[in-house]
């Protein structure tokens, strides 16, 4: 396929041409989870999406360095992440734990959770606690180049100072005079010479748990540096793609932008890829609203929105649903609707191996397998794909019924369509055909059927043929033999 793809950056709110600043090599950086509570939907919604993308990207020949950061210390409870109380600290304390227990349970959570939703893990996931003396090192960098100042240990960004030469709201499109307006007075705001400029490395406090030597004393980094250090320790000064939720715009990736101007003196990403938000029923997730809710309440059912739990791969696929940029509705309705099309979808998935070509054809498939990849190449764009699948599995299911006739490079070409687009990028599978030995059991089955009904034992025939109806399974007997799919 020699289409271009085309990318939407945040930094130019229009859709790019993707171009990699090293090609085949491809730099891609999306920030990770804070692990002081359970992964939220919000989270797995923005990590699917990447998912997505790093499945695309490696499909159409790029080697992808794909880093995603676990953020163990410095992320602080305010707004702008670095006032008021270390959330890994106080989670440890409430427990009484240490904090890198807290760190230690909720990581493995967050792995169990992206592994049930099926994505992909980086090719690096390094931890803030990793990475300190980098930290230091960049801040010692912007303080030489005169963007930041020190105040009784603690040092910060010199917000307006920077803006005099570059443009602090690159990325969000504000200008520094609105940012100024709209931004209230925070706790420990006298310590800083603007109200915008933010923490780069924060004095400790006597009773605070995590703390490092450095030289302005025992303390710990700000949220917004780790990114910045470890981004350009693995990617290098400049990357093709930084990406993340829309919430992290305004301050987080304004923030990363300015100090790595400021130390690098260029923008380290080309392409800044955000996801939107999740709502329920038409509102906001939120914890105050109480209408949010955690993956495992989400698979069991447990929790007190939807009528019933989902498995991985319906929610998975509903995500998918929703292209990356638009707001995702939570609601029974589009869950129900989600579970349903994902099981005609893999139905038809299930019955690619079973097909067979015949002398002609009524069917041209490159048309269709050029669709994919148009609606892959026009920013990600999920839904239209998973749309042009469905045309997929009509055809599919017309030629196992008979209705419509296939020959056997369009036959191959469907197979081929199917298995890249399902498997490959959307990353769905068949969960109730985990097992990779479930078709071969299958068939040994119907072969057994076959058997009985051969020697008129048709009591054992119709009780295997009930049994598997049970279960989740058809039978469809025909001049070609006996055919087995899900319900």
């Amino acid at each position: 396929m020699k289409q271009k793809l085309f990318v939407y950056n945040t930094l130019s709110r229009k859709k790019e041409e993707f171009k990699a600043l090293n090609a085949p090599h491809v730099g891609m950086y999306v920030c990770g989870p804070t692990v002081y509570s359970d992964v939220h939907l919000g989270n797995c919604r923005t990590y699917i999406s990447f998912d997505l993308m790093f499945r695309y990207l490696n499909h159409l020949g790029y080697k992808v360095r794909y880093v995603r950061n676990v953020t163990d210390a410095g992320h602080l409870e305010g707004d702008a992440g670095d006032e008021g109380e270390d959330k890994i600290s106080k989670k440890a304390k409430l427990a009484q734990l240490e904090p890198m227990e807290i760190v230690q349970k909720y990581t493995v959570g967050f792995h169990e959770v992206m592994q049930i939703l099926n994505t992909l893990p980086p090719s690096i996931e390094p931890t803030a606690t990793g990475h300190i003396i980098e930290q230091i090192e960049m801040v010692k960098v912007i303080l030489e180049k005169g963007y930041a100042y020190e105040v009784d240990g603690s040092v910060y960004f010199d917000v307006e100072k920077y803006n005099k030469t570059k443009d602090y709201g690159v990325l969000s499109g504000r200008n520094l005079e609105d940012l100024l307006n709209n931004t209230r007075t925070l706790g420990g705001q006298q310590e800083k010479h603007g109200k915008l400029d933010f923490a780069l490395w924060i004095k400790a406090k006597p009773e605070h748990l995590m703390k490092w030597p450095s030289p302005w004393g025992v303390g710990f980094p700000g949220w917004h540096l780790e990114c910045s250090a470890m981004s350009q320790k693995y990617l290098g000064e400049q990357f093709d793609i930084h990406g993340g939720g829309l919430d992290l715009v305004p301050t987080h990736h304004t923030n990363e932008i300015a100090q790595h101007v400021a130390c690098c003196g260029k923008n380290p990403a080309n392409y800044w890829v955000h996801t939107n938000m999740l709502t329920v029923n038409g509102q906001k997730m939120s914890k105050s609203l109480g209408n949010s809710f955690l993956p495992h309440e989400l698979f069991s059912g447990e929790n007190s929105i939807l009528n019933k739990g989902y498995s991985p791969m319906t929610v998975r696929f509903f995500m998918l649903q929703a292209h990356y940029r638009s707001t995702l509705d939570f609601g029974n309705d589009a869950m129900e609707a989600s579970e349903k099309g994902f099981k005609r979808l893999m139905n038809a998935y299930a019955l690619l191996d079973g097909l067979k070509a015949s002398g002609s054809t009524e069917i041209e498939i490159e048309p269709l397998l050029e669709r994919c990849y148009a609606a892959m190449n026009d920013d990600f764009n999920s839904p239209v794909l998973i749309a042009e699948l469905f045309e997929a599995s009509r055809i599919i299911n017309s030629v196992h019924d008979g209705k419509m006739k296939i020959n056997e490079v369009n036959l191959g070409l469907l197979k081929n369509l199917m298995k890249t687009f399902v498997q490959e990028v959307l990353g769905l599978k068949d969960e109730q055909a985990d097992n990779d030995d479930l078709p071969k059991i299958l068939n040994l089955i119907v072969e057994l059927r076959n058997e009985a009904k051969a020697n008129k034992d048709y009591a054992t025939s119709d009780k295997i043929r009930e049994g598997l109806s049970k279960v989740g399974f058809q039978l469809k007997d025909s001049k070609e033999g006996t055919l087995w799919s899900k319900n």
